[in-house]
């Protein structure tokens, strides 16, 4: 292995220690505790050192963000794998987009600014494309298949999406135990059979 090589190895290290200790901190002690000086200390680096492979504090938020969008994406494009009926795939995307606030909370918080700032979802989000297609798809083939010409596929799209976001972000402000899950089951029943009219 060359010097270069070495070198590119080495700073790659570096920055995944960086993120590694960021998480850590952010697991323990939550988002608003993440400071460059909080991480140059843990990994016992100068504060230049970080700064050498993050710009600024918002630029490890933005990293973490994009890992979050990607991993729901990922969970998002299993649970529609898992039928090929529209209706059933709009419930088990439901189901995996709360799982998924659920057991990943530091990234959905993130993601989503809950409690925070957030970053612009343009930078944070590059598969928020992906996102809309694997709910609109379902969406316009139930519309489709009930000749329903009124509704607005979009408009459907922005209701099933802030049906879900808004439960998981009263839930995670305000725990309310199962109540939540019970209401999103509830609210995607219905949203699904207001499709079918």
């Amino acid at each position: 292995m060359g010097i270069t090589e070495r070198r590119i190895r080495q700073k790659e290290e570096v920055r995944h220690r960086i993120l590694e200790t960021a998480w850590q901190i952010v697991r323990e002690e939550g988002w608003q505790a993440l400071s460059i000086r909080k991480i140059a200390d843990a990994i016992e680096y100068s504060v230049p050192v970080v700064y050498d492979h993050f710009e600024n504090k918002e630029a490890i938020l933005e990293d973490f963000s994009r890992q979050g969008f990607e991993l729901l994406v990922k969970k998002l494009q299993a649970a529609k794998k898992k039928s090929d009926d529209p209706a059933t795939q709009l419930k088990h995307m439901a189901d995996a987009y709360w799982q998924f606030a659920m057991h990943n909370r530091e990234y959905y918080q993130l993601m989503y600014g809950l409690g925070m700032a957030c970053c612009e979802m343009q930078k944070c989000a590059p598969k928020e494309q992906i996102f809309t297609d694997l709910v609109m798809e379902p969406i316009q083939r139930i519309l489709d298949k009930h000749g329903n010409k009124e509704a607005s596929p979009c408009i459907k799209y922005h209701t099933y999406w802030s049906v879900m976001h808004g439960l998981i972000s009263i839930k995670m402000v305000a725990d309310s135990g199962e109540l939540n899950k019970m209401v999103l089951d509830d609210a995607i029943a219905g949203f699904i059979k207001n499709l079918e009219k």
